[in-house]
């Protein structure tokens, strides 16, 4: 039979030997033939993903390193990578050959040399009952009671610093600790395992709404935890406890990959969105509050200040939306007044050349002058009518053309205030922190956080020392730079929860969430501190810049005038008492 090597030739002969043959069409057997005609031997398999699969699915689950597998193998299915899945289960099985090496000859032996030693407060009867709870807890798991016969052995040969650090180990200090930290112990089990199992009702179950299955686990464990009372109980609670906490790791794993990946998701968007206009100075505050958003640890302050910003960048937009509309709207009038008045002086300017040629014959058939008179009355009336439409159409067209100029003069304007509300909505334009606006909307939301989380909250209140001296004898450009400096300072000590806003001139407010008074003062003088070290240069010349400041702590009956007053108090007591200082204010002393 001659081989043939044309793939087309080929596989029709393929098709024909399946017919003649009466085989069925099957992949499997139509690779055969087609071998079989080329002379050439089948591929290797393809990856067998049913298969390995089925076997993962097979395997224990008991332990964590169980657990572990599992989840490695069936990543290395989902890759189709046989190396891989060959590697972990090849690994995992060394590791159950090596644990099998255990030095049971070693460990019996000094078993019977320690049982028959005498140690100090230990009789033949602990040493009987300590044996019997480490056979009867690990019985099941050679690894487990290997390492717990260690443990044991070296609590009885090397005294009590030994001991203390094998007890948690074993998890049996009445057969190792001295007979007066029975008691003790006794009287301090329930109350540890009632904030073992508070800690997994609240601490963790709570937070794992979104895993149901994970929140039931957290809730039988407290459960368990709390009618544990045999050391039996204990040791499966701590089993259970393991298996649990992998599934957390697991868990803690998967979250940080999906939030990785719809960050990721999120910063394509954004930087496409440009491709998707012609022009995007209008978008040019929404982006950088997004990217600020992706590229630093999210907050809620972080976000509902970018809530804010862009609520007025959409308003602003609406504005801008229907000034399109009615120039829109305002074309389309004016167009088809365009073509109704055209259409209309086409008719007249016909019917005015109609009435023009009649009175052109008229005018040629005249015998004498008396009879033109008519004549010319007609074309003087026809004309007048003429010049009257088409000075009314003019007039009609230029109010028209002078109400889309108008539009357009209002969407530049639009335009203009869009742009420079998407960045300086909420901020103040010479140094990026909050305007006065936007303390007063971060101020409501910090007091209501600070009444419902029921943690403290204060104000603090700094104004730049000899500012005006500063203006006077550098400029207020150099003013201007200081007080960017001052702020940029502030934004780079404080931390990410506190807020920093412009409150006028050169004084500035920083709310100081969930710190008590003396903290805030710590935070202040520390800000000072780095005040001088970062210093400000002009001209490659250093300036010395200080600020005074007064800090005080919100109060129930206070809102945002009376704190800021009382702050505003304090300062003015550091500026005379030597500037450079951070005053507190008492709330008692100021009432």
């Amino acid at each position: 039979m001659t081989t043939l090597t044309n793939p087309f030739e080929i596989a029709r002969e393929t098709l024909r030997l399946l017919a003649t043959r009466r085989i069925p069409p099957t992949p499997d057997n139509y690779q055969t033939l087609y071998h079989e005609i080329t002379g050439t031997k089948p591929s290797a398999a393809s990856f067998p993903e049913q298969q390995l699969r089925s076997l993962a699915a097979a395997l224990p689950k008991a332990s964590p390193d169980q657990l572990r597998l599992a989840r490695h193998l069936d990543e290395a299915v989902k890759a189709a990578n046989w190396e891989e899945y060959k590697n972990h289960l090849v690994e995992f099985i060394t590791g159950l050959a090596d644990s099998q090496k255990l030095a049971w000859s070693d460990v019996i032996s000094d078993l019977f040399r320690q049982w028959d030693a005498k140690h100090p407060g230990l009789t033949s009867a602990r040493k009987r009952e300590a044996l019997d709870h480490v056979l009867t807890s690990s019985g099941a798991n050679p690894d487990t009671l290997f390492s717990r016969l260690q443990s044991l052995l070296r609590s009885w040969g090397h005294g009590k610093d030994q001991e203390k650090s094998d007890s948690v180990e074993v998890i049996q200090p009445e057969a190792v600790a001295a007979p007066t930290s029975l008691p003790s112990a006794t009287d301090l089990l329930p109350e540890l395992r009632e904030l073992f199992a508070f800690t997994l009702e609240t601490a963790i179950a709570t937070q794992l709404m979104e895993s149901p299955q994970l929140s039931s686990d957290a809730k039988v464990l407290a459960n368990d935890i709390r009618n544990a009372v045999s050391p039996a109980q204990l040791q499966e609670f701590l089993t259970r406890l393991k298996r649990f906490a992998f599934k957390l790791e697991l868990l803690a794993e998967d979250q940080t990959e999906l939030r990785h990946s719809l960050l990721s998701l999120l910063r394509l968007l954004v930087g496409n969105i440009t491709e998707l206009v012609l022009d995007d100075h209008w978008l040019h505050g929404q982006i950088e509050v997004v990217k600020d958003i992706i590229d630093k640890p999210l907050s809620q302050r972080a976000l509902d200040d970018a809530e804010a910003r862009l609520k007025e960048v959409l308003f602003k937009q609406a504005q801008l939306k229907a000034s399109l509309a009615e120039a829109r709207d305002a074309i389309k009038h004016m167009l088809a007044g365009f073509v109704d008045h055209l259409a209309d002086f086409a008719e007249a300017t016909s019917d005015y050349h109609d009435k023009i040629e009649i009175c052109a014959g008229k005018i040629s058939s005249a015998n004498d002058i008396s009879e033109l008179e008519g004549v010319l009355g007609e074309v003087m009336r026809e004309t007048r009518t003429i010049q009257i439409n088409a000075q009314r159409s003019r007039d009609e067209l230029r109010s028209t053309q002078q109400k889309v100029k108008e539009s357009e003069a209002r969407i530049k304007e639009l335009e203009h205030e869009l742009e420079a509300t998407s960045d300086l909505v909420r901020h103040d334009q010479l140094t990026g922190a909050l305007n006065r606006r936007g303390l007063e909307e971060i101020f409501s939301k910090e007091v209501a956080r600070a009444a419902r989380r029921d943690t403290t909250l204060c104000v603090a209140l700094l104004d730049i020392d000899n500012f005006k001296k500063l203006n006077d004898s550098m400029g207020h450009d150099v003013g201007d730079e200081a007080l960017i400096h001052l702020a940029t300072v502030c934004r780079e000590t404080l931390r990410p929860q506190d807020t920093v806003a412009r409150y006028g001139g050169e004084e500035f407010i920083i709310l100081l969430p969930e710190t008590p008074l003396d903290d805030a003062v710590i935070a202040l003088t520390r800000l000072q501190r780095e005040l001088t070290k970062k210093f400000f240069l002009h001209d490659n010349e250093k300036v010395l810049i200080t600020f005074s400041a007064g800090v005080t702590q919100m109060q129930h009956e206070d809102n945002q005038a009376t704190v800021i007053k009382r702050a505003d108090e304090a300062m003015y007591q550091a500026k005379q008492t030597g500037k450079n200082r951070v005053v507190p204010a008492e709330y008692s002393s100021a009432r």
